[in-house]
């Protein structure tokens, strides 16, 4: 046996190096992917903030807001007490007001 080190064992041949180079790749850009996508969980659900409603929207009194949506020219809060209102997106003003009721 000969112990001595032959020049062509330390370098891979030109496909595997490309492949070698492939999977480096790939493994940097998944890393990247995923760090991404926690700092974008991390940012999107960071506090909860609350309902902010648009300044001509007026609650009545006691009302607490549990939803909020906007359609095309109106708005609907759902409050605590499950009522859904819902306000004309110009004016402000209450145009219809209705009673969630849960079936048993």
């Amino acid at each position: 046996m000969d112990d001595t080190p032959n020049e062509d064992e330390g370098t891979l041949p030109p496909n595997l190096q490309f492949l070698r180079q492939l999977v480096t790749v790939l493994t940097a850009t998944m890393i990247i992917g995923v760090l991404v996508i926690i700092a974008l969980i991390v940012i999107r659900f960071w506090g909860d903030k609350p309902f902010t409603l648009p300044d001509q929207i007026v609650l009545p009194a006691g009302a607490s807001i549990s939803a909020f949506t906007k359609g095309d020219g109106w708005y609907a809060v759902v409050t605590g007490d499950q009522q859904i209102l819902i306000f004309d997106a110009k004016s402000g003003e209450l145009l219809q007001s209705t009673q969630v009721v849960l079936g048993d």
